[in-house]
């Protein structure tokens, strides 16, 4: 995509609010979508040199802050901060999210809050919030979750992350009804297995069972997740909401 595809007919960049962008694959997003020219605000629980390097190569289009989005004022103060510094957003991209494995039955009662919280409540927080503001653009807009294959196929130990998933998937859904007419799109992106943070849990046996059970025969990348986000932001995705693209070798077939 040509840089100039990403600012609305010629004026400023297409601003971007992206949830937990100061490491992982909210980082990779980050790095990859500022090439086609978004200008981004990014918020995590903390801050990292990766993202402080990035706000200072492009101070104009890149505000990081320090916000928990299980804060709700924390949270209305950046998005408010957000809209005066680069305007209303194009775009959101809910990306928080945390994964604490365990057996139900012994899993923590707070855990089971904090991926409510965090993964599901933080995604409809933020959500609401930046379409308050979108509403005045008068233009299209693209509304990201990036969910997970565990929403779609579960996996042992993992029960309330995948409902978070699954919740924000079907979210997603209705949300597109809600907003649609407004030419307003909202999708979910669910990445299949990766070498990241959340996979850590995994050893190699482990992850290589997987490639071995995936028809392309490798684990998805980062890259991958940022073509299919590339692709869902652009204007030649307009007529693609409610949808869950699956970004995962076809292990889910």
């Amino acid at each position: 995509m040509e840089k100039r595809a990403a600012a609305d007919a010629g004026t400023a960049p297409r601003h971007i609010i992206l949830s937990g962008g100061s490491r992982g694959l909210g980082l990779a997003l980050l790095r990859g979508l500022l090439e086609d020219g978004y200008a981004f605000s990014t918020f995590s629980r903390s801050s990292t040199p990766e993202i402080e390097a990035l706000v200072e190569a492009h101070p104009d289009r890149v505000h990081f802050a320090q916000v928990d989005i299980t804060d709700s004022d924390g949270l209305s103060a950046f998005v408010k901060d957000a809209v005066k510094r680069f305007g209303a957003p194009y775009g959101v991209i809910n990306n928080s999210a945390i994964a604490v494995e365990g057996i139900l039955a012994t899993l923590p009662e707070i855990e089971v809050h904090r991926m409510l919280a965090i993964n599901l409540e933080g995604t409809i927080r933020l959500s609401r919030l930046a379409i308050r503001t979108m509403l005045g653009r008068r233009k299209p807009g693209r509304i990201l979750n990036i969910s997970s294959i565990i929403g779609t196929r579960g996996y042992n130990g993992l029960s309330v992350y995948s409902a978070t998933k699954a919740g924000m998937d079907g979210f997603s859904r209705s949300l597109a009804r809600e907003v649609g007419r407004l030419e307003i799109t909202v999708n979910s992106i669910a990445p299949g297995y990766m070498r990241t943070d959340m996979s850590a849990r995994l050893d190699e046996g482990q992850l290589g069972q997987i490639v071995r059970r995936t028809p392309l025969r490798r684990l998805a990348t980062t890259d991958d997740v940022v073509a299919a986000a590339r692709f869902l932001l652009s204007d030649g995705a307009g007529m693609i909401t409610g949808q869950t693209l699956l970004v995962d070798g076809g292990i889910s077939c």
